[in-house]
């Protein structure tokens, strides 16, 4: 006979959970008592909202899903910034609640919540257990569920009183899901496609890449000698170097990628959603024109979604990649100069454009770039400050970017703590702006207590930069809630035992960065940035000074 939380705990350590991430709560002490007794780690975190970015991050990383643990009412809704990431960003995740007594449902007890009423609609699957007995049943739908077609959260509320309950149940197996195949029809009808256009464009991103689907990739587009381009926030499915990339279909981005997607023959969209932000909000590709597009996406369910496709293969991207690299390229490439094209437009728009100031974000980028391995994990959340790393930044390995597709501000500093735990050896640095930093920087506390030796390198410009961007252009020179009163934030990592430096002079960011590797700890590069400093190419005043002269 073992108790419900013991019963948990033994599933995750069979499943192969390393650690989870949590804030305790009284609702799920048996489930606490369970991890204590299996050895699993419990990284304690600050709020919940970094534990299930933590988790979503960990997700990322593996492929598997990453788990949370919070507490029941305040707690959940806390987490469900780190679910909302989840569910955009297709990452297998499962957020564990507690839950009042079932007895005392139905009264509106302390913290009581419907979770399948407020996790419905976020969540690939929100349910509760009631039934101790029925614990492995749950868990091991829930991994199914996490990671099978397109992946995502499960959201799962567990009654205290289920939890100290005795039940005498076998454990479940891991969930063994099907093996994703192309048939060769599939692909050859992939490549017939492609045979015939003069202006194709590869576009991949979405879940399931690793380093053998990036190596299939790269030798696929190389001996065909297609242009790749990626989705947003997902840099790192192929190597930026490669003369086959071409960039990035992101917030930011190109406009001389966008003007290629438009003028694409053939669009072939392997493992993205092909959504608004790759497509210019519907604007760039017309849902009502839709164009040549091959759809290649793990669930059934985002085919057609959205375009019509010519052709929709259900498969997952390295599946699909794999079928590719194994057929015969062919003699004729009528398309060679326009991907040359593309990628020398790439090469250009690698190109800095100075922005004002003593410390330049287009050099602290470009810095990065030169001196990261290969194989440093790079994170961020959202702000102005990110694109000037999509844009100067070159990922060379999969893995290396963790960065939220919902536009989840706060997520890359819990995102870098996941990283560094999940692997201590490599780099890991967490680009912040000042006012995303803000969000989550309590969870500095958790880096100090487990050891998670991240390095943070905070732009701080004294603004919300992409709400004061828009602002501008809308109503030029009327400011109202986009300015931010900053901490000092190398004293503020000092106070937490961790490492911290100013820097405000573009010399000094190298021998800055050096000491803050060395220090061994959680560490904190505030770079204090010109007010003037917006975008990757205007500033305050030429933004401002555009939207009057289109106004007047």
């Amino acid at each position: 006979m073992r108790q419900g939380g013991r019963i948990l705990a033994d599933h995750l350590a069979a499943y192969g959970v390393d650690r989870v991430f949590s804030v305790p709560g009284e609702s799920f002490l048996a489930a606490l008592d369970g991890l204590y007794e299996r050895g699993i780690p419990n990284i304690v975190c600050r709020h919940e909202g970094g534990a299930a970015m933590m988790a979503e991050a960990t997700g990322k990383l593996t492929g598997r899903p990453g788990v949370a643990f919070v507490t029941r009412g305040p707690g959940a809704t806390n987490a469900a910034a780190g679910v909302h990431v989840a569910r955009q960003d297709s990452t297998p995740m499962i957020l564990f609640v507690g839950q009042i007594a079932r007895g005392h449902r139905d009264r509106e007890a302390f913290q009581e919540i419907d979770y399948r009423q407020v996790f419905g609609g976020l969540a690939k699957w929100a349910t509760e257990i009631d039934q101790v007995e029925r614990l492995p049943e749950y868990i091991s739908r829930a991994f199914h569920v996490a990671m099978s077609g397109r992946p995502g959260p499960v959201v799962l509320a567990l009654p205290e009183d289920m939890l100290t309950d005795l039940a005498d149940v076998p454990d479940l197996p891991p969930p063994a899901l099907p093996a994703s195949q192309v048939a060769p029809a599939q692909a050859e009808a992939v490549a017939a496609l492609l045979r015939g256009a003069e202006r194709p464009l590869v576009v991949v991103g979405g879940p399931h890449w690793d380093a053998a689907a990036a190596a299939e990739l790269q030798g696929f587009a190389e001996s065909w000698g297609l242009p790749v381009a990626v989705s947003f926030r997902r840099q790192d499915r192929l190597d930026n170097r490669l003369s086959c990339y071409v960039g990035d279909l992101g917030v930011g981005g190109n406009p001389k990628l966008q003007a290629r997607l438009k003028a694409a023959d053939l669009i072939l969209a392997i493992g993205t959603r092909f959504g608004d932000i790759v497509t210019g909000g519907y604007e760039i590709v017309d849902p009502a024109h839709p164009p040549r597009l091959v759809h290649v996406h793990a669930d059934a369910g985002e085919l057609g979604r959205v375009f019509r496709p010519e052709l929709a293969v259900q498969a997952t991207a390295p599946a699909m990649v794999a079928a590719l690299a194994a057929l015969t390229p062919p003699n004729a490439r009528p398309w060679a100069e326009w991907a040359a094209q593309a990628r020398a437009e790439y090469q250009a728009w690698q190109k800095p454009v100075a922005t004002p100031g003593a410390v330049r974000m287009e050099e602290v980028i470009g810095y990065l770039a030169e001196t990261l391995p290969d194989d440093a994990v790079v994170t961020n959340g959202a702000g102005n400050y990110a694109a000037f790393l999509h844009r100067y930044y070159r990922y060379r390995r999969p893995g290396t970017q963790l960065a939220p597709t919902s536009g989840s501000m706060g997520y890359g500093f819990p995102a870098a703590i996941a990283a560094k735990l999940h692997d201590p050896a490599k780099v890991v640095v967490c680009l912040a702006g000042d006012g995303c930093f803000q969000m989550t920087l309590n969870e500095m506390s958790t880096a100090r207590q487990h050891g998670a030796a991240v390095i943070t390198i905070v732009a701080n410009n004294g603004r919300y930069g992409t709400i004061r961007m828009h602002q501008e252009r809308e109503y030029p020179g009327r400011v109202s809630g986009t300015d931010l009163f900053n901490p000092d934030y190398a004293a503020l990592a000092r106070a937490y035992g961790g490492h911290g430096e100013t820097v405000t002079a573009q010399d000094e960011l190298p021998a800055a960065f050096a000491r803050a590797q060395a220090s061994g700890l959680p560490a904190v590069i505030e770079l204090r940035l010109d007010p003037q400093m917006l975008t990757t190419g205007q500033t305050v005043d030429q933004v401002r000074a555009a939207a009057l002269a289109r106004k007047a």
